[in-house]
């Protein structure tokens, strides 16, 4: 006899889900069903790299957390994260998992932020599930890293800005700061997004910075309340970084570490211009390392290539010498500062070059790679065993006999889903699609166009006010980054392709007048 109770099951349960969704206030169904389905996608790649993928860092802030060597050159706030995370029963799998969650939850708010702005459904919805479907940003929320919140803090900025651009001239509704859909959440919501990205990255003070007085002008009703929120949100990460760690035990960054592009620059100055060197300045070099390093460290495109080579590269002598070689790097700055800001801009051109140049070395988008080495790149490994071109000489072994050591093992909850989850990334790494599914200036730029259409279209130019973030994005990369990695720039990819319902959005004001 066939047996009904499982189809019985299904209506069932139909009606029971249609019966929840009918509850859930109508301006609020759209940004639900794009957390949920979000959430759902990102749940493939987490179970696909559980506990979550790892890069050389992630193993770094391990380290540091687990043995009480707390420094402020990353995240402190991130650090306390991966130290929670691993005094917790799943370890980084929660970690991982709370950080699709958040993520999740931004795409749904940006969708009801653009909404506002006059966007469809129809536009929105399908755009956000296809950048949590694609590998780069698919595979970027499970990675334990510290970019991933400073992304989610700067997907927050732009949906705010944008929420509280489309209510402009609308008088602010009284009730609780918490409640959501009012303009004071909005601004709770806007401020948390700039603390964030001064927290989460040390120069991430340079875009919140940036976001806040972009937005300014466009709100004359909130200048005040604005101008306060964004002074609060860069002196506090500010202050902690100038000594508000070192009160909690943390200790400075060295001036290795802080100075490394400096450094770099100086190479490339050398090279470009040697007869600017006197032969004390060559002397003050040759304490650091042999001519023929700094020669062999002049690539533009990257700062790692100088201190991070085979080449020796004495780090205690840069400790020792900083205050010179600082000097020599303000000496080049007065006499050529055309070859530094060069430079700069070739080493920052992750955030303003839509294309990769494959021709040069470090010149391509960097990508890290799904696999862990079983070294752990370096930091697992026998002095004998580690990879001086990896800089792993230095730190070799230190996590050897860690108990923590489990938690950085790679298990997968399905073999299939992640043949097929690492078949998809390795396919979407392939050199032609690099310049859509990797670059952020590539969907900065297309952001920037769906906001000027939309600006002439709905004669509404205060929208520009929601581009600040990404302006303040390029603008720190530009000044101040040590290659064009991908994860240094992900926002754009996020934030752009909700950004396309405006072009549609604009066209249908057009038509309707």
């Amino acid at each position: 006899m066939l047996d009904t109770s499982a189809v019985a099951v299904g209506p069932a349960a139909g009606r029971r889900l249609h019966r929840a969704a009918r509850r859930v206030a109508p301006r609020w169904r759209m940004p639900l069903l794009v957390t949920v389905g979000c959430q759902v996608i990102w749940l493939f790649y987490w179970a696909a790299f559980y506990p979550g993928l790892l890069s050389y860092d992630s193993v770094m802030y391990t380290w540091q957390v687990t043995t009480g060597h707390w420094t402020s050159d990353h995240s402190v706030l991130y650090d306390a994260a991966v130290w929670l995370a691993l005094h917790l029963p799943g370890k980084f799998a929660l970690l991982t998992l709370a950080q699709t969650t958040v993520m999740s939850v931004a795409l749904g708010y940006t969708c009801a932020a653009v909404r506002d702005l006059g966007v469809r459904a129809r536009w929105c919805v399908p755009a956000a599930l296809a950048t949590a479907a694609l590998p780069p940003t698919g595979t970027f929320v499970v990675f334990v890293w510290k970019d991933v919140p400073f992304t989610i803090s700067a997907v927050l900025v732009f949906a705010a800005a944008a929420r509280l651009v489309a209510r402009r001239g609308t008088a602010p509704e009284p009730g609780r700061w918490l409640r959501p859909g009012g303009h004071r959440f909005d601004l709770l919501v806007f401020s948390a997004g700039l603390l964030g990205l001064g927290l989460f990255r040390n120069n991430g003070l340079i875009v919140a910075l940036f976001a806040g007085l972009v937005l300014l002008p466009f709100l004359p009703g909130l200048r005040r309340s604005l101008a306060v929120l964004t002074l609060v949100a860069v002196v506090l990460p500010g202050a902690a970084q100038l000594g508000g760690y070192r009160m909690l035990g943390v200790a400075q960054p060295p001036a290795n570490s802080v100075f490394g592009m400096n450094y770099a620059d100086i190479a490339v100055a050398y090279k470009e211009v040697p007869w600017v060197f006197s032969g004390a300045d060559r002397r003050l070099l040759a304490e650091v390392a042999p001519m023929s390093t700094w020669e062999t460290g002049a690539n533009c495109r990257t700062a790692d290539l100088l201190s991070n080579s085979k080449a020796p590269f004495d780090r205690n002598a840069t400790q020792q010498h900083n205050d010179e070689l600082v000097g020599l790097w303000t000496k080049v700055l007065k006499k050529r500062p055309d070859v530094l800001v060069d430079a700069r801009l070739c080493r920052g051109a992750i955030a303003w070059d839509p294309f990769s140049d494959w021709s040069v070395d470090a010149g391509a988008t960097i990508v890290a790679p799904l696999e862990r080495p079983g070294d752990l790149w370096g930091w697992a490994a026998a002095p004998e065993t580690a990879d001086p071109a990896a800089g792993a000489v230095q730190i070799s072994g230190r996590m050897a006999d860690s108990p923590y050591l489990p938690a950085l093992r790679s298990h997968p909850l399905s073999k299939s889903l992640n043949l097929a989850a690492t078949w998809l990334t390795n396919l979407s790494k392939a050199r032609h699609f690099d310049t859509l599914l990797w670059r952020g200036a590539t969907w900065t730029y297309l952001a920037y166009a769906a906001l000027a259409c939309y600006a002439v279209g709905r004669r509404n130019r205060a929208v520009w006010g929601a581009a600040g973030v990404l302006l303040g994005m390029q603008l720190m990369l530009m000044v101040s980054t040590p290659a064009g990695l991908f994860r240094y720039n992900v926002a754009p990819l996020f934030i752009g392709p909700l950004c396309l319902g405006l072009f549609a959005a604009a066209r249908s004001a057009r038509e309707r007048k």
